[in-house]
């Protein structure tokens, strides 16, 4: 994931999470990248982008919000998201939003 992700043109949805990660691993990085490869499988995702100093951000953009909503019920997201509780995360936030505008080069 280390490209900016290639949408289509506004209106979509983007999820933002950020968190501050706890010290040890636990099996984070190979859920991490699991999550990606289940993400990608989702009806409606569109892509994602992330990034991590002091606090990681991961941004996923999907076609609507019921997709948001499929991915966010999905089995193995689930319990990569308790274990993201109990393991992983000292603190998290996300965020979703309406993409109304969109330009780069």
């Amino acid at each position: 994931m280390s490209n900016i992700a290639s949408t289509p043109k506004p209106p979509y949805y983007a999820v933002i999470f950020t968190s501050v990660r706890t010290a040890c691993d636990n099996g984070y990085s190979k859920t991490a990248n699991r999550m990606i490869e289940l993400a990608e499988q989702q009806p409606g995702y569109l892509g994602a982008e992330s990034a991590r100093e002091n606090i990681g951000i991961t941004v996923s953009y999907w076609a609507d919000l019921e997709s948001i909503k499929n991915w966010k019920a999905n089995t193995e997201h689930l319990q990569a998201q308790r274990n993201g509780h109990k393991l992983w995360y000292e603190s998290f936030k996300v965020r979703i939003v309406k993409v109304e505008r969109d330009y780069g080069m």
